[in-house]
């Protein structure tokens, strides 16, 4: 992997440097100008939960980033890997890709790769894991869904971290309690309780265009549907996004019942091969796609 900190791409010559609160509006400019949807607040948020470099032009502009969020100390996600459009045939985002992996070595990785990502990633060694079906739309109010026997769903409390941490971490496979935490402080939730214990949860938060829903942890599609119901109600009318794993069955039906059709789709991938999660809880959305 290369450790140089400036790289001549064809008449360009990059300079790399670690990323710091006041790129916000430089980061901003970079994501619109590839159509992604986040926000100022959104990249600010990111800054606070991860690391990662800017690669510069001569006279300062940040023409690609990339980076890193840590979860425990042996798991990260890889994300936010931009460049600009005249850069992304020229090496730019393999450059800032390895700088990147320096400061993960030892760490399992994954990575959510769009389309244009897919190959860097398979170049790096990084493996697909699952495909990630984004699904988006104004929602439409589901009325009220059933919810299973001997269960009732009601909002989260602050109290109920240090569980949904164990049932997400259950679910991912790697301790995400660094990023449930900052979300919980700017996000609405719903907890879904099964003999007087928590056995699933859903977040909603501000996010690109509207909200986003995610993540969604459940034992079935029933708890799913269930737990996301109430923020799919809320926000009828308005813009809602929700990431899912499901390729198909009653819960991406359900998505699409509530004016969420497919949008597009990612690969997650990653290095080494997937360490699998716990078999007796789905994971039904992913809170990094929403991270980059």
């Amino acid at each position: 992997m290369s450790t140089a900190t400036s790289k001549r791409l064809h008449t360009y010559e990059l300079t790399l440097r670690e990323l710091q609160d006041d790129d916000i509006g430089k980061l901003h400019q970079l994501s619109v100008g590839v159509g992604w949807p986040h926000r100022p607040d959104d990249w600010r948020m990111l800054l606070k939960l991860g690391k990662g470099f800017a690669g510069c032009d001569k006279i300062g502009r940040i023409v690609g980033s990339a980076m890193w969020f840590p979860m425990g100390n042996d798991f990260a996600t890889i994300g936010m890997v931009i460049t600009s459009p005249q850069l992304q045939a020229q090496g730019g985002g393999g450059w800032l890709m390895d700088h990147v992996m320096q400061q993960c070595r030892g760490r399992r990785l994954q990575i959510i790769a769009p389309r244009v990502a897919y190959r860097l990633a398979d170049a790096l060694g990084f493996k697909p894991e699952a495909i990630v079906h984004q699904h988006q739309g104004t929602a439409i109010d589901p009325d009220e869904p059933p919810v299973p026997a001997d269960t009732r769903v009601r909002p989260l409390k602050a109290a109920d971290l240090a569980e949904i941490a164990r049932l997400d971490q259950a679910a991912f496979g790697a301790d995400r309690t660094a990023i449930l935490t900052e979300l919980v402080k700017r996000c609405e939730g719903t907890v879904l309780e099964r003999k007087g214990r928590i056995a699933g949860f859903a977040l909603c938060h501000r996010f690109g265009r509207g909200h986003v829903v995610g993540p969604v942890v459940a034992k079935d599609t029933v708890d799913a549907i269930a737990l996301t119901a109430p923020h799919v109600a809320k926000h009828a009318g308005r813009f809602l996004r929700v990431d899912t794993t499901q390729s198909e069955g009653g819960f991406t039906e359900f998505l699409r019942r509530c004016g969420m059709p497919e949008y597009d789709r990612v690969t997650a991938m990653s290095l080494p091969a997937v360490v699998p999660a716990d078999t007796e809880v789905c994971t039904f959305a992913l809170v990094n796609q929403s991270l980059g």
